[in-house]
């Protein structure tokens, strides 16, 4: 109720100079209470709910998350074969179905989850535990029914950011180091166009920081202020899928395909699937290894796969054994990563897609 209250408030105050940081607090106010919900949330009673507590398994984790009957349960069936409930009517899946993509050698998690209602993130339906779920996603795939897109994007858009998920986002460049004392030092590398000194002082005080070193390093808002703050954002990237393209016009397809990281099909016919794999293997951004023991081939069926973000040898051992780095002695590797092949490489060496490694331990 207190969130509502505030957000009517906000809704009925005029943004201008004099009002920007009565705004800011208010945001700040509302960024508590929410994290207060979603730590009730995961405390509540008995676990994560029954069906939602659901291994990760595989190279990465994908989530379906949509509206009641837009075709979620169809499209996980047809990627993977798994069998979900399907029916014509609403909340035919009740909790959180797993099945795996196997594409390019990699094993993708794809988890078919309940539908989210308006007001998830304040608890109604089961909403709480899907936005939970999808917390730990790799991906989110938003699948949107293509004859009513935009209200129902919005509006999950909206849900999830409640919860601290931000959809195809980077962390705003902000530093924030508390420190035992010495008041607020606020650095500005850039002109701050969107926020003046009295905004984030009075957002500082919300949060009760009264020591501090804040260096900005981006044109950077309220909310991204807050987000750093808060310090429990989830950065994820998301591919909306436009489902049932059957039931709407060449034309209209022509204005939708236009909304960025779309992807529109049809789960039932069967359309554009191969795209949508290709979009979502892009949007992991993975990459696979092949290993080579000694003085055989290369094992081309079975990759290790792993994120591009973290693919230095280190992390290629750590992904095979733990106990491989202790016995490190040196690698070689072929392919495009190096200037010869194979080539002599150490733990910190960044490797590239389709490289081939061989580990030599210490004697």
């Amino acid at each position: 109720i207190k969130i509502a209250e505030i957000e009517a408030e906000m809704a009925r105050t005029q943004k201008n100079k004099a009002t920007e940081g009565h705004l800011g607090i208010l945001k700040a106010k509302v960024a508590k209470l929410k994290r207060e919900l979603i730590e009730a949330g995961s405390k509540g009673t008995g676990g994560a709910g029954e069906g939602f507590d659901v291994s990760k398994s595989g190279d990465a984790r994908v989530g379906l998350i949509g509206f009641p009957s837009v075709g979620k349960s169809t499209l996980l069936c047809k990627l993977t074969g798994t069998e979900s409930k399907v029916a014509a009517y609403e909340f035919t899946t009740l909790t959180c179905i797993p099945g795996v993509i196997n594409y390019k050698g990699s094993k993708i998690q794809l988890l078919d989850l309940p539908g989210i209602i308006e007001g998830a993130k304040d608890g109604k339906g089961r909403g709480k535990q899907v936005i939970g779920v999808a917390r730990t996603c790799s991906l989110i795939l938003l699948v949107l029914d293509a004859t009513k897109p935009c209200t129902h994007k919005r509006i999950i858009e909206r849900e999830l950011e409640g919860f601290g998920i931000r959809l195809n986002k980077k962390p705003p460049a902000i530093t924030y180091r508390p420190k035992p004392k010495g008041g607020l030092a606020i650095t500005k590398n850039v002109d701050l166009t969107r926020l003046d000194d009295e905004t984030i002082k009075g957002i500082l005080k919300e949060y009760k920081i009264n020591n501090a070193d804040i260096i900005f390093d981006c044109d950077a808002t309220e909310d991204d202020l807050i987000d750093i703050i808060e310090g429990n954002r989830k950065y994820i990237p998301c591919l909306y899928i436009l489902n049932k393209i059957d039931d709407i016009t060449i034309e209209e397809l022509d204005v939708l395909d236009r909304i960025p990281h779309c992807v529109p099909i049809s789960a039932h016919n069967e359309w554009n699937l191969d795209e949508l794999l290709e979009r979502v293997w892009e949007y992991l951004d993975l990459i696979r290894i092949y290993t080579k023991p000694k003085g055989q081939i290369p094992d081309y069926n079975a990759p290790v796969v792993i994120p591009r973000s973290a693919s230095t040898i280190k992390d290629f051992c750590n992904r095979i054994h733990r106990q491989l780095l202790k016995d490190f002695k040196y690698a070689l590797v072929w392919g495009l990563s190096v200037k010869f092949n194979p080539q002599r490489v150490g733990r910190e060496h960044q490797l590239q897609d389709e490289d081939v490694v061989q580990i030599i331990k210490k004697m």
